[in-house]
């Protein structure tokens, strides 16, 4: 099966790529206000902004397609066609789709015997920007284009749409009837965005280039130039719903160890920002906006918890340097004092990768007790805490904390347990060594002629001590490092790393791939299986915005040297990290991302099928990048996606987990930290985390 849209187009690779009835069979705790850090919006009635002003918005790259179901489309590619093209639905803060009525009317299935059928009723006044009426005939060209039978179109998408048997007007004006061949639950997933004919009706219009521009859109704003960098964004004049209050929207590519002097030189207004930028702007606001309570934070589901305070600056030794050391200090603080923090957890969690193709990790045995040994809870306050944000680990491959049908289901592998992880090694053959051979083989090379690599944990790690940053006053174990940027700041396809933090912890040991150095076992002898040591190859991203991820890694390899396992790290280039290693399962342990999805039932089966042999003798693992799977996942999500009743359906989903979760391949660690910086006076933008920005609505306070 082709990628999905929205896994293919935001694989993230963190530190190295949006009102419906309650859907039937929804529990009550479905309903209620968002879950803590859901998101963080600066909220303002529309009246409140001036209605005019241009909005200077960072994207990683400038996009190559403004086709979002193109191969190369990427988190612009989708921030642009939000704000452009119509969207059926929308995401709520809690992940849950919701009926824009811009668009819709209604949108309801009237029929699943001997079909299921859909009838959209659409809004009358719902025109393209050349004054034609949104039809059936744009349904038609885009399931005809999406449905992976012509590929002249060579699409990376037909999830849902290869479900669909025909398409034609409904029985009355402004209606569409859509039949489907078999069942397909997430059918709201569909048409989302919506393009015209003329894009998908033409497989050249189709695979054209961002720079060709997009001539007929549908939203409140369209595009009006695509030049080298950047994508501008005017008032559509023939748009029905409410007028945009900013006059022009620009999406400007800034690499993302870049955006700090972007900020400073005034040439952006929204930016997601890595941990160390988000300290300096934090630092520049007062106690209580440290905190996270800063003006106009007036959105549900914000971050409670307070952050460390600073005290309005940083200490010296702090990320930045103390301010008002020198003239440029203080001209650097003073232009980003002008930002206010916004902090949410993203719709995207970090994982890590096991492979289970070849080399010891073929065993189920040694990979569940990789996971064993790994300490979930303190990687995500490793990562969480320093932010101020909710800092419980993710118990769920499929959905995130707060979404509909979310459960803890880590159970199902059990808890950090070393002697259980030892058991489990033992049980798949792998055996302490001599303890004379291993002291012999300090320093030495292995088995492969490599040097050992894993890092020794001390009484002064900060991993294991309860040292205090002097910086901040929070744990020293907590505050080394965080993920990347966020959601934006992500990684497609290519590798393309997002932003993070460079620093590592004073004290802290060195990490596991540095140059010349040897390590030893500091908690247990390393473990061995017919005289060859367990040694696993680690691959990180080695470039200047992935250090959190190293952090984490070496965090990692020091729990899995309690129970005797050595880790090789491998640092590569961010370019070809995930292009040359992830996709092609050049790796045993590995640390990337995936966004979390409204629809887990259609995006999340892709990512955990059981890889199948080819007619070739290859394998097709879909975007099952750790090569692990089991029929039985399989049969759930075929079960899940042709379940009508949204409760019955999610159910499937949630047995489907608690099955990946016992099969170890990917273990989650944490939602990723969601940091935006925003000028002051910018409303209705922020952390969106999972919601669909409302784009009329963002501006400025007059």
């Amino acid at each position: 099966m082709p990628l999905t849209k929205r896994r293919r187009a935001m694989l993230l690779a963190t530190g190295v790529m949006l009102p419906l009835p309650v859907l039937a069979g929804c529990s009550s705790d479905d309903d209620g206000p968002p879950p803590p850090a859901a998101w963080d919006i600066a909220s303002a009635p529309r009246t409140a902004t001036s209605g005019t002003g241009t909005l200077r918005w960072a994207l990683d790259t400038a996009p190559t397609t403004l086709n979002a179901f193109q191969k190369t489309a990427d988190t612009g590619t989708q921030r642009i066609a939000g704000a452009v093209l119509p969207s059926l639905y929308t995401l709520d803060a809690r992940g849950r789709p919701q009926r824009n009525g811009d668009y819709l009317t209604a949108a309801d299935v009237t029929s699943s015997d001997p079909k299921q059928v859909v009838v959209y009723k659409l809004n009358p006044k719902a025109v393209w920007s050349d004054g034609r009426p949104i039809g059936a005939e744009d349904f038609q060209a885009q399931w005809r284009a999406l449905r992976g039978t012509d590929e002249a179109y060579g699409t990376a998408r037909n999830a849902g749409y290869d479900r669909i048997a025909k398409i034609e007007p409904g029985d009355k004006e402004h209606e569409v009837k859509v039949t489907f061949a078999k069942p397909y639950t997430d059918w709201r997933s569909l048409f989302t965005p919506l393009y015209p004919k003329s894009v998908m009706g033409n497989p050249a219009v189709f695979t054209a280039p961002a720079t060709k521009g997009l001539a007929v859109g549908a939203g409140p704003f369209m595009v009006r130039e695509v030049s080298d960098g950047s994508v501008t964004l005017v008032r559509n004049p023939r748009w029905w719903g409410d007028r945009a209050r900013l006059s022009r929207l620009v999406f400007r590519a800034v690499p993302a160890e870049k955006r700090d002097e972007a900020l400073i030189a005034g040439q952006l207004d929204l930016a997601e920002v890595d941990r160390a930028t988000a300290r300096r702007i934090r630092a520049t606001a007062p106690d209580k906006q440290a905190a996270g309570t800063g003006q106009g934070s007036s959105a549900p589901g914000k971050a409670g918890a307070p952050e460390p305070s600073t005290g309005g600056r940083e200490a010296p030794g702090a990320e930045g340097g103390a301010t008002g050391d020198t003239d440029k200090n203080r001209s650097q603080t003073r232009a980003l004092s002008r930002f206010t923090l916004r902090k949410a957890l993203d719709s995207a969690y970090t994982q890590l990768a096991l492979n289970g193709t070849k080399g010891p990790l073929a065993d189920e045995r040694v990979r569940r007790a990789v996971a064993r040994a790994i300490d979930r809870k303190a990687l995500a306050k490793l990562v969480l805490k320093p932010m101020g944000l909710p800092s419980e680990p993710l118990g769920n491959h499929l959905l995130m904390a707060g979404q509909p049908g979310y459960k803890d289901h880590s159970g199902a592998l059990g808890d950090p347990d070393t002697n259980a992880a030892q058991s489990l090694l033992a049980d798949a053959g792998w055996r302490a060594g001599d303890a004379n051979r291993q002291k012999a083989l300090d320093g030495k090379t292995d088995d492969r002629g490599r040097r050992h690599s894993a890092p020794t944990a001390t009484a002064t790690d900060p991993a294991t001590s309860g040292a205090t940053d002097p910086a901040t006053g929070t744990d020293a174990a907590t505050d080394p490092a965080t993920d990347s940027a966020s959601g934006t700041a992500s990684q497609s396809a290519s590798g393309t790393a997002s932003a993070t933090n460079t620093e590592r912890p004073s004290g802290a040991a060195p990490a596991a791939g540095d140059a010349g150095r040897s390590g030893r076992l500091g908690e247990a002898a390393v473990v061995r299986k017919k005289g060859r040591p367990l040694v696993l190859r680690f691959v990180l991203p080695d470039d200047r915005t992935a250090a959190p991820l190293s952090t984490v890694g070496e965090r990692i390899a020091r729990m899995l040297e309690k129970i005797g396992v050595r880790t090789e790290i491998t640092k590569v280039p961010s370019e070809s990290y995930f292009r040359d290693h992830i996709a092609t399962g050049d790796y045993d342990l590995a640390l990337y991302s995936w966004p979390a999805s409204a629809y887990p039932a259609t995006d999340g089966r892709p990512i955990y099928a059981k890889p199948r042999p080819a007619a070739d003798g290859s394998l097709v693992v879909e975007q099952n990048y750790t090569r692990v799977g089991t029929d039985q996942i399989d049969q759930f999500f075929d079960q899940a996606l042709s379940e009508l009743d949204g409760g019955a359906s999610r159910s499937l989903v949630s047995r489907a987990d608690s099955r990946i979760w016992a099969a170890a391949g990917s273990i989650p660690l944490y939602q990723r930290p969601q940091l935006i910086a925003m000028r002051k006076g910018l409303v209705n933008a922020g952390a969106f985390g999972f919601a669909t920005p409302r784009y009329q609505d963002i501006g400025f306070r007059r």
